[in-house]
């Protein structure tokens, strides 16, 4: 019933128990890819959990406790429940499943554990947390998982494909709204050799 549901919904929850100030829940795709986005040269983890799973519950007071031995860290949480389409087109498939995001480097690691295995978890905290990294943009989200949110209609998530930037010194940078340069006056396709001549467009 209704009422039921109600007064379940205001207990607290076991995923909103012990959480430390540098951990929240992801609201959307939006929040996610923004929040990683905003996040400057920290270390993300991005904790994908259900509430109907033994392993992630079991898990979550040790990740809280790494919250609060790391405060330089940013912790989100997802709830697969709630974002069933959006965890598909990032293809987490495996609960309790991590992932490591920072600065210029981006994504650096995916796994997942359990209490069982939480070395993995500890280890990973130790290699990337140290490292500072602030050369360049922050990445945040691959390429390629921006553009699988993107193509995912269930989702309200926009994604514009940048330009890449053009190191200069390796190439002449030319500036917006300078002339082109004028096309070459001769095809480059030898006539006489069975090749249709090259027609320039315009004509």
């Amino acid at each position: 019933s209704l009422f039921m549901n109600l007064a379940f919904a205001k207990s607290t929850k076991w995923w909103e128990k012990g959480l430390q100030p540098n951990m929240r829940e992801i609201e959307s795709a939006q929040d996610l890819v923004d929040s990683l986005a905003n996040a400057g040269d920290r270390l993300v983890v991005v904790d994908f959990f259900s509430p109907g799973c033994g392993g992630c519950r079991a898990l979550h007071p040790k990740i809280c406790q790494f919250a609060e031995q790391n405060p330089d860290v940013l912790f989100l949480q997802v709830n697969y429940e709630e974002h069933k389409s959006m965890c598909y087109s990032l293809h987490v498939h495996v609960l309790p499943f991590f992932r490591f995001y920072r600065g210029a480097q981006g994504r650096l690691c995916s796994f997942s554990c359990t209490n069982a295995t939480i070395k993995k978890f500890r280890d990973a905290l130790a290699k990337h947390n140290p490292d500072r990294c602030s050369i360049g943009p922050t990445r945040g989200l691959e390429e390629s998982e921006l553009l699988a949110l993107a193509a995912n209609k269930d989702l309200e998530f926009t994604y514009t494909k940048q330009p890449e930037p053009v190191p200069s010194g390796d190439r002449e940078v030319i500036a917006p709204g300078s002339p082109r340069l004028p096309p070459p006056a001769k095809p480059l396709v030898r006539q006489g050799s069975g090749e249709r001549t090259l027609v320039s467009s315009g004509r």
